[in-house]
């Protein structure tokens, strides 16, 4: 009876001075102020949709619509003189027709990460200053002249159609 006792008491003292050592050894987790400081610094910017004519062989062959978001440092943009949504739709100009980003006959051919990188530098080149911290890809779509006069027969292609934040999930690549 005594050992049982006894027994019982050691096991005791064993979890609560394991317990106290492990309370007492554990860290409170380390908070990096920067990096919340940085993030309560952006604003998530929602881009219009982009109609983009694809031009080849002397007239368009169809439309590129392309859908972008985008994570800025809210006091650098307010120091813009053009407006954010504005500048960044003129700068997808630039990109998808002077130097043709995307090859609509070679989709395969799409880099994606590269596409972001691009966009996100030629946009702080613009803006003189480091705006765009993120680009995110709502949509891709290319649609044939023939789909947009005869519109009964859908020939249109989605090239790539992501999500945006909310749980900032990642880019998918589109059939239909």
């Amino acid at each position: 009876m005594i050992k049982l006792i006894g027994t019982g008491v050691w096991i005791l003292v064993i979890t609560l001075a394991s317990v106290y050592f492990s309370l007492k050894m554990a860290s409170a987790p380390k908070v990096d102020t920067e990096a919340a400081a940085r993030e309560a610094a952006m604003e998530f910017v929602t881009g219009y949709t982009t109609t983009v004519p694809v031009i080849s062989d002397g007239g368009v062959h169809g439309y590129l619509l392309t859908k972008l978001a985008y994570k800025a440092n809210k006091e650098l943009a307010a120091k813009q003189v053009v407006p954010l949504p504005q500048m960044i739709t003129d700068e997808l100009y630039t990109l998808l027709v002077g130097k043709k980003m995307i090859d609509v006959a070679n989709t395969g051919s799409f880099d994606l990460d590269a596409f972001r990188g691009v966009v996100k530098e030629g946009l702080n080149r613009r803006f003189g200053a480091d705006v765009i911290a993120d680009v995110y890809v709502e949509q891709i779509d290319y649609i044939t002249t023939a789909s947009v006069q005869d519109p009964a027969p859908k020939k249109g292609v989605t090239l790539l159609k992501g999500e945006v934040p909310g749980g900032q999930q990642t880019e998918k690549s589109g059939g239909h």
